[in-house]
């Protein structure tokens, strides 16, 4: 089958599958958080540690799905906020694990574990807070809105690189030579343009200054998401993290933007007082 054609249907299905998470259900939006943490720790590992210490990685994996579940158990059900310290349990365990690794050969490779918890685990538990008020009940419409921010973001600097960037000054040419400064600018206005139209239709809440800022924000971020992991990428010597999502790749490749992108747009909102 054509490559375009693969990649077309692989993403209005993934896509789907996005919005029946984000949309439905609080349930739905949890199995798609741990399909999401899980895949992307799993491929981080295989990307930096081959199949080194598997044992170990197979705890982190654990250990950064259940930090996303103890945390979602919080917000959902009103649990006690001591029952995080589960994963401090798991935490410590997997450093105890290190203690037991016959050959230690490569045992520097072990900082890539706390590594994958640190980069990828973290920013998704904090989906959390997007995606439950203080009262307990479930929406997606902010965490849709900042991917809507991220995507838009993303097409508009694939655009404008294409038709004003193939000559122009490289944003990180050593980490990722196809990317230029016309592409950046672009995808900003395009996500500021996002923002202002998320306000207008009523799906951000928020005065139409901070939408438009709030989207900046996390334009920039998003943009360092993409290079960090491409710079990963570069030093491990593969083209894409994996490649679970047919012409597109990986998890990691598809959700690198948004790893910076969504921690950003959460700070914010929470400095200036609206979350």
């Amino acid at each position: 089958m054509n490559n375009t054609v693969v990649r077309t249907i692989s993403g209005i299905v993934f896509l789907a599958i996005v919005l029946g998470g984000l949309l439905f259900n609080q349930y739905l939006y949890a199995a798609l958080l741990v399909l999401m943490t899980g895949s992307m720790l799993y491929e981080f590992y295989k990307m930096t540690m081959g199949e080194r210490y598997k044992g170990s990685q197979y705890l982190a994996i654990f250990t950064g799905v259940s930090a996303f579940c103890c945390v979602f158990a919080i917000k959902a059900f009103s649990l006690p906020l001591h029952f995080i310290s589960i994963n401090a349990i798991l935490l410590l365990s997997l450093m105890t694990t290190s203690l037991f690794a016959k050959d230690k050969t490569d045992f520097k490779l072990y900082a890539f574990l706390y590594t994958g918890l640190v980069y990828i685990a973290m920013p998704l538990v904090l989906s959390n807070f997007i995606v439950f008020d203080k009262a307990g009940s479930f929406s997606g419409l902010l965490m849709l809105s900042f991917f809507c921010i991220i995507w838009a973001s993303d097409t508009g600097a694939y655009c404008v690189g294409m038709l004003f960037g193939k000559n122009g000054k490289k944003l990180f040419p050593t980490v990722s030579p196809k990317k230029s400064w016309a592409g950046f600018w672009g995808g900003l206005a395009t996500a500021i343009l996002t923002g202002a139209v998320l306000f207008w239709t009523g799906l951000l809440e928020f005065p139409l200054i901070h939408c438009m800022i709030l989207a900046a924000v996390m334009n920039v971020a998003a943009v360092y998401g993409d290079l960090f992991e491409s710079q990963w990428k570069r030093v491990c010597e593969v083209k894409d993290s994996g490649n679970i999502i047919p012409g597109h790749g990986g998890m990691l490749d598809r959700f690198d933007s948004a790893l910076f992108a969504i921690p950003a747009g959460v700070i914010y909102l929470v400095i200036i007082g609206l979350l």
